[in-house]
């Protein structure tokens, strides 16, 4: 199985289109690894050796950790989402260092998926700005939040990652600063404490995902353990960041209430008054592919004990038209009123935004 021994992220090929190396950005991420080849490509989203090639899955994790793609974010529309945000940004990035079995990221591009980043920031950042100025005042409250539009960064990577590479993140928290009705979000499992030296004067709210240590080390391959998930909360709510947590994916397995109980009381040991008093979470049954669960049979088919359950599972159509597999319905009801009975006896404090 990978280890993490490795940095998580020591780029030796940049696959960049010339019009995103041409720019400011551009040649700023490349100047930070210096000693990388730099290797032309017509598309970010056609590279035969890193995307729809199956002989990379014994590579994957190799090509995460040497691999960056520079490309032209093409699309910059808002999206409007509803669930742990209002709008989804365009993305600075998509793909991602990290490995989790059960992410559906790889699904897009195939395999590997290594972090694509945009380099027309500036466009990207006039885009969401004039897209919070046209919503005016949030009327009122939802689970999103009660005052604030709120805006996922970080839909298709992790933030915390892509701040590795260059200053994309960086641009959008100081811009979301100075927007006083907006407020951006991201989820992470990743703890960069560069971030901490920001300023994100709380318009920036970090979500980071916790489960179970033991379910963690399986499935959440190459991320940040999640001891030192919890241990960096406060340290994040110090620095001016609004902090939530992801329950997700809740994974079910023999035991796995009593492992979420452990993780609660360690949430609640570990955690500040202040930090208590602002808390809030979101809870998501793991949904699986058939198509992951081929590639991870490749690469790490230990996680698929867990992830792939016919026992218990039943197909589902996403929104955007794939086939996933799901907990049955009528025994997911049951799973999730266990769970959020289980929450509310440890955590009474910690606000339920949205669980499904």
């Amino acid at each position: 199985m990978p280890t993490t021994a490795a940095p998580l992220i020591e780029v030796t090929r940049i696959y960049a289109e010339p019009a995103a190396i041409d720019l400011p950005r551009g040649r700023e991420m490349a100047a930070r690894w210096p000693q990388a080849e730099i290797v032309p490509v017509e598309s970010h989203w056609r590279i035969p050796e890193l995307h729809g090639d199956e002989a990379n899955v014994r590579r994957w994790v190799r090509i995460k950790r040497e691999a960056l793609v520079l490309g032209v974010k093409k699309s910059i529309s808002v999206r409007p989402n509803g669930r742990s945000a209002d709008f989804i940004a365009p993305s600075t990035a998509n793909g991602c260092a990290m490995a989790c079995a059960y992410c559906y990221v790889p699904r897009r591009k195939g395999y590997s998926n290594p972090i694509t980043a945009f380099t027309n920031i500036e466009q990207i950042m006039g885009g969401v700005a004039r897209h919070v100025k046209r919503q005016g005042a949030k009327p009122e409250p939802n689970q999103c939040d009660p005052h604030d539009w709120v805006y996922d960064i970080g839909e298709n990577s992790d933030c915390s990652a892509d701040a590795l590479l260059g200053d994309n993140v960086h641009d959008l928290v100081d811009l979301f600063a100075g927007l006083p009705t907006a407020k951006a979000s991201f989820a992470t499992k990743y703890v960069n404490r560069d971030l901490l030296d920001w300023d994100p004067q709380g318009r920036t709210r970090v979500r980071f995902s916790l489960m179970p240590a033991a379910m963690a080390k399986l499935t959440d391959i190459r991320t940040t353990p999640v001891p030192e998930r919890i241990a960096a909360i406060d340290d994040f709510v110090e620095a001016g960041y609004e902090v939530h947590v992801n329950f997700s994916p809740v994974i079910v397995a023999p035991g796995w209430l009593d492992e979420w109980r452990d993780l609660f009381r360690q949430l609640d040991a570990a955690i500040s008054p202040a930090t208590k008093a602002q808390l809030a979470c979101e809870v998501i049954m793991l949904t699986h592919n058939a198509a992951l669960h081929e590639v991870n049979q490749g690469w790490h088919p230990k996680a698929e004990e867990v992830l792939w359950r016919p026992d218990l599972q039943e197909p589902k159509r996403s929104e955007n038209g794939a086939i996933n597999v799901r907990y049955r319905a009528a025994t997911k009801r049951r799973y999730l009123d266990d769970f959020l009975a289980l929450l509310a006896a440890e955590l009474p404090y910690c606000r339920v935004r949205y669980a499904f």
